[in-house]
């Protein structure tokens, strides 16, 4: 994904996060792909996880 495309994804923090700052991640979702990066840089590199491994991923973090 070039970076005009990352600049059109319609990125999202948790509503976890708060507006203090801190080490958040921000998160795009396609329907191929979900994409991750740090909110603090966002110019910087970020992740892309398929979808089964996005879905994977959060199913281990909230213990399911």
């Amino acid at each position: 994904m070039n970076t005009a495309e990352c600049a059109r994804l319609a990125w999202f923090k948790s509503s976890y996060s708060g507006n203090e700052g801190g080490e958040c991640l921000e998160a795009a979702a396609t329907p191929d792909s979900i994409h991750v990066r740090d909110s603090k840089e966002p110019a910087r590199a970020q992740l892309a996880f398929l979808p089964s491994e996005w879905a994977a991923f959060v199913g281990f973090a909230a213990g399911l």
